[in-house]
């Protein structure tokens, strides 16, 4: 991927903003996923475990597009 800014209708975007979102969308994919299988009933705070799995989401997005 290239790290330069993208025209997004006339505003120039980061390219790390557009890898937030993607990994936002993915994000409530995975949660609502957990929470139909009631997977989150195990987990001791779920707001920050969905946060830790964003973060990991989202640091795995942007090592792998930066390659």
């Amino acid at each position: 991927m290239n790290l330069t800014e993208t025209n997004l209708f006339g505003v120039y975007v980061a390219p790390v903003s557009m890898l937030i979102i993607v990994v936002w969308v993915a994000t409530i994919v995975l949660r609502r996923a957990a929470d139909r299988f009631g997977l989150l009933r195990y987990v001791w705070h779920p707001p920050l475990f969905v946060f830790a799995v964003y973060v990991i989401l989202l640091s795995s997005v942007v090592l792998l597009s930066t390659r």
